[in-house]
């Protein structure tokens, strides 16, 4: 089972690592409408780009996504079933209580009129 989640874990870095780089080699939608409008091509299609397929490194960075999406879930449901990764507060000590003044009352403890 170790072995599984370390699979798991490596897993999941390689794919948040790909989103990255695969988002950083990415240009902005922002940089097409400006050359469109550039050119003056004044087309609908030319300006807001046409809604066919993505290209692949679109297509790439939703695939890495799932994964990651999909390790990430795969690694909360491993740990939140494993008995040793619980959360233990039995043998936490609780500190002495110091007395609280009511709001208005000077050092002595007397209310202020």
């Amino acid at each position: 089972m170790e072995a599984f989640k370390t699979l798991i874990m490596i897993l999941n870095g390689f794919a948040g690592l790909a989103i990255i780089l695969l988002v950083l080699m990415q240009h902005g939608k922002g940089a097409d409408a400006g050359a469109s409008f550039a050119s003056g091509s004044g087309s609908a299609q030319g300006v807001f780009g046409s809604a066919g397929s993505g290209n692949f490194l679109s297509r790439s960075t939703y695939i890495v996504a799932a994964v990651f999406f999909a390790s990430c879930l795969a690694l909360t449901y491993i740990y939140s079933h494993s008995g040793k990764h619980k959360l233990d507060f039995s043998n936490v000590q609780q500190s002495s209580q110091t007395k609280t003044q009511p709001a208005g009352s000077d050092s002595s403890g007397e209310v202020k009129k």
